[in-house]
């Protein structure tokens, strides 16, 4: 008997190869399953502390500001819009200011013009009227100083001078002779013949129906002609203060004019 044959041995058993295999491949698995369990955790714990708008930040604040600089370039180009529109405006209204003090202005200066011409004719009316009124004292002295005969005559022109003046304002009517229209000859006949003396009918024979006087010699009552003695063709007659009333033409009608308006040629005289 061999000494050792009691003593117990100490000797694991041998395990078979297929369970060793399968013991060391759920070891394995067991430890990726665990590390897989822990990674898919650390991710989502990862996920959960990270809030999502934080992976969204930077596009978000790109956009804003995108819109916030578009937004600005649109208040700057409706600002400088509004100054140019403010520019043109004042522009226009200067001008328009400019024009209308022009326009002003002008009126102003015409209406100036017609009160000063106004009171120039309101002044030369008056000086007429003195005038007349000094023609008809001097005829009046000569008639009571004079002969008979040159009392009969100043009288004649005194009343010659009144029934004009009285026609002064009408019609101008080819071969009218009154009372409402004459034509030149037509008012000096009748006009004569208001004292008694009776002329041609038309200013050629009138322009010879008296003495011929010079212009420098005028005296009321004269007939004044206008062309050749024999063939004029327009009469008038003198009432003193170097004036004439005469039917002067269609537009004017019977009107009383200074001998510097329209010169005469000559004159007859029949008083």
């Amino acid at each position: 008997m061999s000494p050792n044959a009691h003593i117990t041995s100490h000797r694991k058993h041998r395990r078979p190869a297929t369970q060793s295999w399968v013991v060391r491949t759920g070891v394995a698995g067991g430890v990726l399953s665990t590390l897989a369990v822990a990674g898919t955790a650390s991710a989502a714990t990862a996920t959960a502390e990270k809030p999502a708008e934080a992976t969204q930040e930077i596009p978000a604040f790109n956009a804003a500001l995108s819109t916030s600089i578009a937004q600005s370039a649109v208040a700057t180009q409706q600002a400088a819009t509004d100054t140019q529109i403010r520019a043109q405006v004042d522009e226009a209204v200067d001008v328009a200011k400019a024009q209308a003090k022009k326009v002003k202005d002008e009126a102003d200066r015409k209406a100036e013009a017609e009160r000063k011409a106004a009171e120039a004719e309101a002044k030369r009316a008056e000086q007429d009227r003195a005038s007349r009124d000094s023609d008809r004292s001097s005829i009046g002295t000569k008639s009571t100083s004079g002969s008979s005969t040159g009392s009969h005559a100043s009288g004649n022109a005194a009343t010659l001078v009144s029934f004009l003046e009285a026609q002064v304002g009408k019609a101008y009517i080819m071969g009218a002779t009154g009372s409402s229209a004459y034509d030149c000859s037509g008012l000096v006949m009748t006009a004569y013949s208001q004292i008694g003396i009776d002329l041609p009918r038309v200013s050629q024979d009138q322009s010879t129906a008296g003495t011929q006087v010079g212009l420098d010699n005028l005296q009321v009552g004269d007939i004044l002609y206008w062309g050749s003695a024999g063939s004029a063709y327009h009469v008038a007659v003198y009432i003193g203060g170097g004036k004439f009333i005469g039917a002067q033409n269609p537009s004017t009608g019977v009107a009383e004019r200074s001998l510097s308006y329209s010169p005469p040629t000559g004159a007859v005289r029949v008083l």
